[in-house]
């Protein structure tokens, strides 16, 4: 995920290997902390594309017969399966990607049981790099979800993924990466060089960082797919100071290891944007993209 967390490694958080957040990799170490995912949670329900639903839903009716079968990458606590399970009707098998046997359990645990109509709901975890997916492990889902997950992800990963699933002909509800665009009121001086210095950060060993839902659209265009982006910016107020102000030191703690010649002036902007934020006097608005996917009618392109 984009959106930089606790140094303990938040679904934002910074991960044992190279990047801030996100990607699945081979050690054993969890890569995020259950406490940021939680503190973030409300927001990215609250900003999540409800706009992308109808089109989704309405090519799974056309195409998909049957219960659904939905694969969650990079689940982290399951809070995407927690959004979208009550909004789709029908029977539901969610299968559920992450390296941390930790946060596995807790998204099988706390992933809703009921869909939109009453339909029951089941799940089961899959422990594992999803850096390789591949047309025919996705041959029986109905739809591949993530959230947070392109912006962590390089150019290889991402158009392995577009293929894969126009080989399967299985659509892809991608939300929440990362726009590269951060908006702080009040505004001060140093906001877009922290911006600018946390984005080539989220670049760094070739991670895709703000350009991801570009390049995915592009990607999913080339294998015949039609898809469609919308805004889901976090909108954080006095109501979420504690993720604002967890965002804050993540945000700008990358920034300064990206440019170190910006820490002494960091310094002093994360403390009076923090006290700001205690006193219920800043708002910030994090600016993220959902994608969504649709496979064309005859297949992907090669």
């Amino acid at each position: 995920m984009g959106d930089h967390g606790p140094e303990a490694g938040g679904r934002s958080g910074t991960r044992p290997t190279r990047s801030p957040e996100g990607r699945v990799n081979a050690t054993d170490a969890p890569r995020y902390a259950p406490e940021w995912l939680e503190l973030r949670e409300g927001a990215d329900a609250a900003a999540r594309a409800t706009e992308l639903l109808d089109p989704l839903q309405e090519w799974l009716a056309g195409h998909k017969a049957g219960g659904l079968v939905i694969r969650d990458l990079g689940c982290g606590t399951g809070s995407m399966g927690r959004w979208l399970a009550p909004r789709l009707p029908g029977p539901q098998h969610w299968i559920l990607h992450d390296h941390d046997p930790e946060l596995l359990r807790l998204a099988a645990a706390h992933t809703p049981r009921t869909a939109a109509d009453g339909s029951g709901v089941t799940v089961t975890t899959e422990r594992g790099d999803i850096a390789h997916l591949t047309a025919d492990l996705l041959a029986s889902a109905s739809l591949v979800t993530a959230s947070a997950l392109l912006d962590v992800l390089t150019r290889d990963e991402v158009t392995a993924l577009a293929r894969a699933c126009a080989g399967a002909r299985c659509p892809a509800l991608l939300a929440l990466s990362v726009a590269g665009r951060v908006e702080l009121t009040p505004a001060e001086p140093l906001d877009d060089q922290i911006a600018e210095a946390f984005n080539e950060h989220q670049q760094r060993d070739g991670l895709l960082g703000p350009e991801a839902v570009t390049f995915a659209a592009e990607a999913f265009v080339r294998q015949g797919a039609t898809v469609r982006m919308h805004a889901s910016p976090w909108q954080l107020g006095a109501d979420e100071a504690l993720l604002t102000a967890q965002w804050l030191r993540g945000w700008v703690g990358a920034a300064c290891e990206h440019r170190p010649s910006l820490a002494p002036r960091a310094q002093a902007y994360l403390r009076r944007r923090l006290a700001a934020c205690a006193a219920g006097e800043l708002t910030v608005v994090v600016q993220h993209s959902d994608l969504l996917a649709l496979p064309s009618a005859t297949g992907g392109n090669s």
